[in-house]
């Protein structure tokens, strides 16, 4: 059976607060908007769906090529050739040829400023197992899946509309993270508002990124838009000791676009407080103990557990202990026993592993003898209905 412990009363004691939050009720079809620091999801909205990303897929092509560096196997100043077919592709573009040879650097801020086509294209085409685009999309495809992007599946490096190439807003969301936390050297490539590539694109030169110039702390990280998959953005801002990550997509124009970024980047940041709920070591409950040598053991998190509640929110916060029980001995300290469930006035729900605070060994004939005694005296309290 399931146990559930509620510690409404243990909680509230946390909170002075008053009225109740609200949530941000986005144009987005689709969102995920995330606080970096504490773990806490601000806003959920289809955010497991498998949607068209657009340009916004290029994220993965760029993390796969930083790794591709960080691991030797790409540098910065190497020089690739370009393909007829990564010539061949329209939209935002370096306007590179089959003529060029252009350095990984220049590759990477034409994707990452100008949005290129065809230089993700030439980055595919020389990190692909086979190479050919398809190839570098599978590949792809699965080193998303060993890093938990289970709802994306990519069939080109770009995002150029085409059958199965989807990713869910969730999965953006972490995928920005690991760009922000995996590669700090690159990250602040994101940042860049210009870029002008060998003077042949003057009218591509500028990052479509509508936060960068806002001193909203925005730094990063892609914009994107096909006619399937509407305006979207994967975004990032930093202010003070917060980051917060968000994902929208499916907006009817740039300009509404700009205008719900901007106002996710005010709300996560004006309408929420970081608040410290466990300190790591404080034992916040116990779970039974089946023939264990002491009855019961206690609940602790294995470090501090801070989570963000509205500034106009409720004096209490809600709270379960859940775990399977009773939990049959032995016991080591540190074993993960159990979660604590929150949800912060609304915001979705929250889990946290609870381990245990001590160890807990077998008990010997005696506690035996006790238990089994115990639970033949409650089968036959019950009666043949009882009885298992």
């Amino acid at each position: 059976m399931i146990a559930a412990t509620r510690l409404i009363s243990s909680l509230a004691l946390l909170f002075a607060l008053a009225l109740p939050g609200h949530a941000f009720d986005t144009r987005a079809k689709s969102a995920f908007v995330t606080d970096m620091t504490t773990g806490t999801v601000l806003l959920s909205k289809n955010a497991d769906e498998p949607l068209p990303p657009a340009s916004m897929s290029k994220l993965m092509t760029l993390y796969v090529t930083f790794e591709a560096i960080r691991d030797g196997r790409l540098s910065l100043s190497e020089k690739l050739p370009v393909s007829q077919h990564a010539m061949s592709y329209g939209g935002s573009t370096m306007f590179l040829d089959t003529t060029d040879r252009v350095s990984v650097e220049d590759l990477l801020r034409g994707i990452i400023v100008l949005s290129g086509n065809d230089a993700c294209a030439v980055l595919a085409e020389a990190l692909s197992p086979d190479g050919t685009e398809a190839g570098f999309a599978r590949f792809m495809t699965q080193r998303g899946q060993q890093m938990g992007m289970t709802n994306s599946t990519f069939t080109n490096s770009n995002g150029w509309p085409a059958a199965g190439h989807r990713m869910s807003m969730r999965d953006l969301a972490l995928l920005a993270r690991r760009i922000i936390e995996d590669f700090p050297e690159f990250y602040p490539m994101f940042a860049e508002t210009t870029y002008e590539f060998d003077g042949r694109a003057p009218q591509n030169t500028q990052n479509r990124n509508p936060l960068l110039k806002l001193g909203l702390g925005a730094d990063g990280l892609k914009t994107g838009h096909t006619q399937a998959a509407g305006y979207g953005l994967v975004g990032s801002a930093k202010q003070g000791d917060r980051r917060i990550i968000f994902v929208i997509s499916g907006l009817e124009s740039a300009q509404v676009r700009a205008e719900e970024a901007q106002q996710i980047v005010n709300w996560a940041f004006r309408q929420f407080t970081e608040t410290t709920i466990l300190k790591a070591g404080t034992e916040i409950a116990r779970a039974d103990i089946w023939m264990g040598d002491a009855p019961s053991v206690g609940l602790t998190a294995t470090e501090d557990v801070s989570t963000l509640v509205p500034v106009l929110g409720p004096d209490q916060l809600s709270a379960e202990v859940v775990y399977k029980g009773p939990i049959r001995a032995p016991v080591n300290a540190g074993d993960e026993l159990a979660e604590l469930v929150f949800s912060p006035e609304g915001l979705p729900e929250m889990r946290v592993p609870l381990v245990a605070a001590q160890s807990v060994g077998t008990g010997g004939f005696a506690v035996r003898l006790r238990t089994v005694s115990g639970l033949l005296l409650t089968r036959l309290r019950e009666g043949p209905e009882g009885a298992l």
